[in-house]
């Protein structure tokens, strides 16, 4: 990456959904517009810029439509700004499909994660009953689905194992991870049955300046807050790498579906990552607890091999995430939670 310090949002947006030139060229050859469903969420808008972005880099001609409830009508106008064509929807409303527009590819963001602990029957409906609608609307030969779920429907490994791969069998805890491998099972269905092309995104976990892993940890190292270390390793990965590989996974939509792990390609230490935050902060991290034996962790090797390492690495994330929070950067507010082991989020 070329930007040695991001000094604000827009260029924080710009980064995260550049189009790497290989992205532009797989992009090149898969035709047809794209809709990108729940784009208003942490990883949407930034996806719907770099498809927006790869077009223009192309020299195509293709529509991005993202579809979202927009209750912040400034990123509704932020899109619009950059040629993005929004709708507003509520997903979850069966009637709001009839009105979205036909695309051959289609990226499905929309869940729910957090609060699933205290509403269990919007998370499931979210993350199963929106997939059905979606998976019913958009179907057939002709139409590709990129469908996000979450690592967390793997089983806990210890770190030396590798991580999980697309070949482990799930193991989901808590109703959050088992609604997600029921929104994998709608999606499989419909790709079986239809012929839809379809790939399932395994991302764990995206950062940012404004969220994510890293993010978490700094933030508690600079107030001096305690780490928990029971989730003692995890993986992380800079978002627009993230961006950049889902992009490309519309290449691997087959009927029936495929899976692919997005991740980091190390396991890294949570301890370790503390005492780089505290050591680039000028301060000391603290812990409490110790490491368990086991972890939620994925290996990334097939997405490695298919498209390339990660174009930025850690040391570039720890800096800028120090950086940005040292000067008052903005956070989203939404931690990843991480640390949770029973499955309650």
């Amino acid at each position: 990456m070329e930007t040695e310090r991001i000094a604000n949002e827009e260029q924080l947006e710009i980064e995260l959904s550049r189009p790497y030139p290989e992205t532009v060229e797989q992009l090149r050859s898969i035709p047809g517009d794209y809709l990108v469903l729940g784009a208003g969420g942490k990883m949407g808008p930034t996806l719907c810029r770099l498809l927006k972005n790869a077009c223009t880099a192309a020299e195509v001609q293709r529509r991005v439509y993202a579809v979202s409830r927009f209750s912040d009508p400034r990123l509704r106008e932020r899109l619009e700004t950059v040629g993005v064509q929004t709708i507003q929807a509520d997903l979850i409303d069966r009637c709001s499909y009839a009105e979205l527009p036909d695309a051959a590819n289609i990226f499905f963001l929309a869940g729910m994660k957090f609060g699933a602990g205290t509403r269990e029957d919007l998370t499931w409906a979210m993350n199963t009953y929106v997939p059905a609608l979606a998976a019913e609307r958009w179907s057939g030969p002709g139409v590709r689905i990129v469908a996000f779920s979450t690592g967390n429907v793997y089983p806990f490994v210890e770190p030396d194992s590798g991580g999980t791969d697309e070949r482990t069998q799930p193991e989901p805890r808590g109703e959050y991870a088992m609604s997600c491998l029921g929104r994998e099972r709608i999606f499989q269905y419909f790709s079986a049955t239809g012929g839809t092309e379809t790939v399932l995104i395994r991302l764990n976990y995206a950062n940012e300046l404004r969220y994510g892993v890293l993010v978490d940890l700094a933030r508690k190292v600079l107030a001096g807050q305690a780490i928990d270390l029971s989730m003692g390793y995890v993986n992380v990965i800079w978002q627009g790498d993230a961006n950049n590989y889902i992009a490309r996974s519309l290449c691997l939509a087959s009927s029936p579906a495929s899976v692919l792990n997005v991740a980091g390609p190390e396991i890294l230490s949570v301890r370790a990552l503390a005492q780089r935050i505290a050591e680039l902060a000028g301060t000391k991290a603290r812990f409490t607890g110790n490491e368990q034996p086991t972890a939620l962790l994925s290996d990334s090797s097939r997405c490695l091999e298919l498209f390339g390492p990660p174009a930025v690495s850690l040391e570039w994330m720890l800096s800028r995430a120090v950086n940005w929070l040292s000067r008052g950067g903005r956070t989203l507010n939404k931690p990843t939670k991480y640390q949770v082991r029973d499955g309650k989020f």
